[in-house]
């Protein structure tokens, strides 16, 4: 393609960030959205133009539908088309089931699983009319497992959701020549997480070493190649065989 444009919701910092770079370096044009760092945003446009892509940050709360709908509106009136979409951006925090607010439940809901059903149905019509595009959806290493997680239980359950609805929605666009699939990372040393956190966690990890974004931008780059064009409804774990 002449002109590659990718959405990436959260792409301010951390993974997004880093894929955000890695296209921009293939000069892609690159649409970040983030709800609050704007201060990182901006220093990602700027790295984006820095090598060789173009770069749009938006502000927005992607787990309102209009506002999300109007996110890929905004970003096709721009650019006249969006071939990758990256649904990176979800709230987390940690909390006993039983101590769990209402709001708290709902939000790893409408943060995590909910977007990306509203950003799908958006970007879909034009994928369609091209008969081409991919969508990366995040989940997280063991969401498959189906085990009980006390103190995350609403973020698992929403992430687990997110493998469900990567699957249906592959199965509803393959025929469109357009890829779904999802990456569930473990431990990664992303910037959101102190280091001695990290480190106390290495030992549970059968490879014995934290991972690192690049090995997630890895595997994106993979999904976005003309190599996974047949690779549909897949979930990779990028975890060093932790949550297995």
């Amino acid at each position: 393609m002449k002109e590659r444009v990718a959405l990436i919701t959260g792409g301010a910092k951390g993974i997004g960030r880093g894929i955000a770079l890695d296209l921009a370096a293939q000069k892609w044009k690159i649409a970040i959205c983030y709800r609050t760092s704007e201060t990182e945003a901006q220093k990602t446009s700027l790295a984006i133009t820095e090598r060789g892509g173009q770069a749009m940050a938006i502000r927005c709360d992607v787990s309102d539908p209009v506002a999300a709908k109007s996110l890929v509106a905004q970003v096709e009136q721009q650019w006249e088309r969006i071939d990758v979409l990256i649904n990176g951006a979800g709230p987390y925090h940690r909390i006993n089931l039983f101590e769990e607010t209402v709001e708290g439940w709902n939000e790893m809901f409408t943060g995590n699983l909910h977007p990306i059903f509203y950003l799908a149905q958006a970007v879909a019509p034009g994928m369609k009319a091209r008969k081409a595009g991919r969508i990366i959806n995040f989940s997280m290493a063991n969401a498959d497992q189906m085990i009980s997680q006390p103190d995350v239980t609403a973020h698992y359950i929403a992430k687990a959701g997110i493998l469900i609805l990567t699957r249906t929605l592959a199965k509803l666009l393959a025929p469109h020549g357009i890829t779904v699939n999802a990456i569930s990372p473990g431990f990664i040393d992303s910037g959101s997480a102190p280091p001695e956190e990290l480190a106390g966690v290495t030992k549970r990890i059968p490879a014995g070493y934290i991972g690192a974004v690049d090995d997630t931008v890895a595997a994106v780059r993979y999904l976005l190649s003309d190599e996974a064009r047949y690779v549909n409804g897949a979930n990779i774990q990028i975890s060093g065989a932790w949550g297995i």
